[in-house]
């Protein structure tokens, strides 16, 4: 993350870490640490974090095993990696390779340098750079090592479905009064503009991260994550730059659906996938869902136009799997073997079109999804930002407040309440530092 990163790695890690203790005593996990096995094979243990990929990662490890025979992999997959990970690092059981989602934990335990420096990696070059900093600008040992390497990407814009679109004559909208246009002629056409998914809390997040990252200033966090801030003092708050993304938040919801109240992502999901709204905001990881809900549903995305001036449009992209390296890892050369392995462009080409992701790396190749191709340009293009809230800790309760801002409509108390809750975090922080 943006804040300030302690010089001291072993104390951040113990203060990183020992909230997890419980968790480890109550899991007692005991998954297997590299070794070498009876047949003389090395073995590197594999934390795999996504359940829904599973069976791919499982033919991934079988083929790498068929090429490299001295090396056994072990497949650890786990219901609460976030949970998992610090229990394992409480332990002192770092997995020896590592796939973890891009966000705000990850860039905690990177910058407790918990991961080995992937920076001099032949993949690490090929990576494409908006993509990397978006990784790196979570968090890194020192403030300057690459402690993952971005395997496969999401991306959140606006979900449509083209062929509503068409019957009721609006073409993509690429400035922000255009894209109310579009709402207010679907509307009035009998056509909900939107599916909202007010029952879960966190599907407000899709549009804010974009709103926000896009209007709020760049270094925002820079200011309001550093020690003894408050929003008096600091340049930034959310109070005096966050209005503009607020209202336009507000303003996209006031098109929810009767019912919206009531309604969950997986109620949305199939709504969509059913032709009930002409878009929906979530992002690209909806479509395998919507897809499961109806094979034939018609998906296409374009990304947020925040402003009115199209060239300042850009695509909020995360990190969706990530890859790391224990640090102590005892077998650094198979580690390494592996990690290439997976970021080779048959392997990573493969996983994006079966988890409908993009490609991080220069050489990998454009999706071949039709939903994604409205997206797939900006991403080539580095025309990215990272996930606002992945640079939100998770003590502040952003989801709740956010949705509690869209049912009840009080603006100035959402902003004055995040600001409210960054300013106990920096006063937190302070005292941690002992400035």
């Amino acid at each position: 993350m943006h804040h300030k990163k302690s010089r001291n790695p072993p104390i951040r890690r113990r203060r990183l870490l020992a909230a997890g203790t419980a968790a480890a005593l109550a899991l007692g996990l005991s998954l297997t640490g590299c070794s070498a096995n009876d047949d003389g094979r090395v073995t590197l243990d594999f934390f795999q974090f996504k359940p829904e990929a599973v069976a791919q990662f499982t033919q991934i490890v079988k083929d790498f095993e068929a090429e490299n025979p001295t090396i056994k992999v072990v497949i650890n997959t786990v219901p609460d990696p976030d949970t998992a990970i610090r229990t394992l690092l409480v332990k002192d059981k770092t997995p020896d390779v590592l796939t973890l989602n891009g966000n705000g934990n990850f860039g905690d335990l990177a910058g407790a340098c918990v991961f080995a420096d992937l920076s001099d990696y032949p993949a690490a070059k090929r990576t494409i750079p908006a993509v990397q900093d978006i990784l790196n600008g979570l968090g890194t040992c020192h403030g300057s090592e690459t402690n993952g390497l971005p395997f496969a990407n999401n991306a959140s814009g606006i979900l449509y479905n083209p062929e509503i679109f068409a019957a009721n004559g609006v073409k993509v909208p690429q400035t922000w009064d255009e894209l109310i246009a579009a709402a207010d002629k679907f509307k009035a056409n009998g056509v909900n503009p939107f599916y909202m998914t007010l029952k879960d809390a966190w599907t407000v997040l899709p549009s804010y991260v974009n709103l926000a990252g896009n209007l709020m200033p760049q270094d925002f966090f820079k200011d309001v994550r550093s020690a003894g801030w408050t929003a008096a003092t600091g340049e930034y708050s959310f109070e005096k730059n966050g209005g503009d993304a607020a209202t336009k938040l507000k303003k996209l919801f006031s098109y929810a659906q009767k019912g919206a109240e009531s309604a969950g992502y997986d109620d949305g999901n199939a709504a969509f996938g059913a032709g009930k709204s002409a878009m929906y905001l979530q992002g690209s990881f909806a479509i395998p869902a919507i897809r499961a809900s109806n094979p034939d549903a018609k998906v296409a995305s374009f990304p947020y136009p925040t402003t009115n001036d199209p060239a300042k449009n850009v695509l909020v992209s995360g990190v969706d799997v990530a890859l790391a390296v224990g640090k102590d890892t005892k077998h650094p050369a198979e580690a390494r073997k592996f990690i290439e392995f997976l970021m080779a462009p048959k392997v990573i080409d493969s996983y994006a079109k079966a988890q409908s992701a993009l490609t991080p790396v220069v050489d990998g190749a454009p999706s071949s999804d039709p939903a994604l191709a409205g997206m797939q340009d900006f991403f080539n293009d580095g025309r990215v930002i990272g996930y606002f809230d992945h640079h939100v800790p998770p003590s502040i309760p952003l989801p709740a407040l956010l949705q509690q801002f869209i049912l009840d409509g009080k603006q100035d108390a959402y902003l004055a309440r995040m600001d409210h809750e960054f300013e106990k975090l920096a006063a937190r922080t302070l005292t941690k530092e002992g400035k």
